[in-house]
């Protein structure tokens, strides 16, 4: 199992790092149960983004938007429905306790609490379930955070992790994310706070193989492109 760190400077670079580390020294695996039975390519990956904040959050080579990632961030991580699916990222956070408020509740009261962890992944999720009721345990399974120099730097755990289609779209709502959660810790706590760094870490950061041409072409040099 090949373990690679990436430092990378914003959301972008952290995409277009991961896209090629895993493309020239991943690892072949053979996906034998989950959502995809296919081939991939994967590492054990770390990654540090020093400058979440800074725009775009997305190239415009992404197969996502900022459109897409304003309802993700939105939709799927800060509130608490679950709308048409199972669970959301937001709905495990937010239920049956409400983490995201106790995290602001916690840092109100302390800034330098350091038991501040917002858990997705349940006890139950280890249960494999049966082909025709088959559940697919989140892939973002922990959302830990600390407050530094007066910035929150998020560090969070995929157990598996898209790396063309998901990451870009996962990294750049987790920084809208992080810029509510610091708003609404400013506001209610006369605070003045920033969003800090990301960090990422995944045993299992891959490409499908039905995303190799695409992923081959987006990082071809831009002179064999023409």
């Amino acid at each position: 199992m090949k373990h690679i760190k990436i430092t990378a400077f914003d959301c972008p670079d952290a995409w277009f790092q991961a896209l090629n580390n895993i493309w020239n020294k991943g690892d072949s695996f053979q996906v034998g149960y989950g959502s995809e039975i296919t081939e991939t390519k994967k590492l054990n990956l770390s990654i540090e983004i020093k400058h979440p904040e800074n725009r775009p959050l997305v190239s415009d080579k992404a197969p996502c938007d900022m459109k897409y990632v304003q309802w993700y961030a939105l939709a799927y991580l800060w509130c608490g429905e679950k709308q048409d699916e199972t669970y959301t990222y937001g709905s495990r956070i937010r239920e049956p306790v409400d983490q995201v408020e106790e995290a602001i509740k916690r840092y109100i009261e302390e800034k330098c609490d350091r038991q501040v962890t917002l858990a997705v992944r349940l006890p139950e999720d280890i249960k494999k379930r049966l082909k025709s009721e088959r559940h697919e345990p989140p892939c973002l399974s922990i959302i830990d955070t600390e407050i530094l120099d007066d910035e929150m730097h998020l560090t969070c755990y995929f157990r598996s992790w898209d790396a063309y289609a998901g990451l870009p779209a996962n990294i750049a709502g987790l920084q809208v994310f992080n810029e509510a959660f610091v708003s609404e810790i400013n506001t209610r706590g006369n605070m003045s706070l920033k969003t800090g760094k990301l960090v990422f870490h995944s045993k299992n950061c891959h490409i499908y193989n039905r995303q190799n041409k695409l992923v081959e072409e987006l990082l071809r040099p831009e002179k064999t492109k023409k």
